[in-house]
């Protein structure tokens, strides 16, 4: 019996001198319970944070689809524009050279329109042509910058998407060795 009760301790580990088996199970049994309830907590925890990020995804989604919207919206108004002044353009062909280092010199305020849409257009030059000209060009680098923000766009939301795989990755991981606590506790117990 002395000899059992020596094998008993050595395997419970926590089992004080002189516990009853029966005071081993309830210490086991809260221990394990104990366990149970953190689990629970980190679970909650993971799921808020997946939501979290799936309300991040949603909002890179209706912000991508709001920069389509405008996209498709300005590819319009270019392709309107291209019609309506063709036959503008064709006569400003000798005007080309003069007007290069003028958008040079243009490119700097269209930057700053775009940053702030309500800012006054560059002011108009002295020949209507050459103004067209330019509009069309200030829609052209517009649409480019917007296609590098799209990109940026579904890049973070590719970056999320991952994020969240590695969090429910980390919980299956957390439940099991909790599992596996439980499992022993209750054979130390018995």
């Amino acid at each position: 019996m002395k000899k059992e009760g020596k094998e008993d301790r050595s395997l419970l580990g926590f089992r004080e001198v002189g516990q009853t088996p029966e005071e081993t199970a309830a210490a086991a049994t809260a221990a394990a319970a104990a366990a149970t309830t953190a689990a629970a907590a980190a679970t909650a925890a993971a799921a808020a944070t997946a939501a979290t990020a799936a309300a991040a995804t949603a909002a890179a989604a209706a912000a991508i689809a709001a920069h389509q919207e405008q996209q498709q919206q300005q590819q319009d108004h270019l392709n309107h524009h291209r019609h309506h002044h063709h036959q503008q353009q064709q006569q400003q062909h000798h005007h080309r050279q003069q007007q290069q280092q003028q958008q040079q010199q243009q490119q700097q305020q269209q930057q700053q329109q775009q940053q702030d849409p309500l800012l006054p257009a560059a002011p108009p030059h002295h020949h209507r042509h050459q103004q067209q000209q330019h509009h069309h060009h200030h829609h052209q680098h517009q649409h480019q910058q917007q296609h590098q923000q799209q990109h940026h766009q579904q890049h973070q939301q590719h970056q999320q998407h991952q994020q969240q795989h590695q969090q429910q990755h980390q919980q299956q991981q957390h439940q099991q060795q909790h599992q596996q606590q439980q499992q022993q506790q209750q054979q130390q117990a018995r």
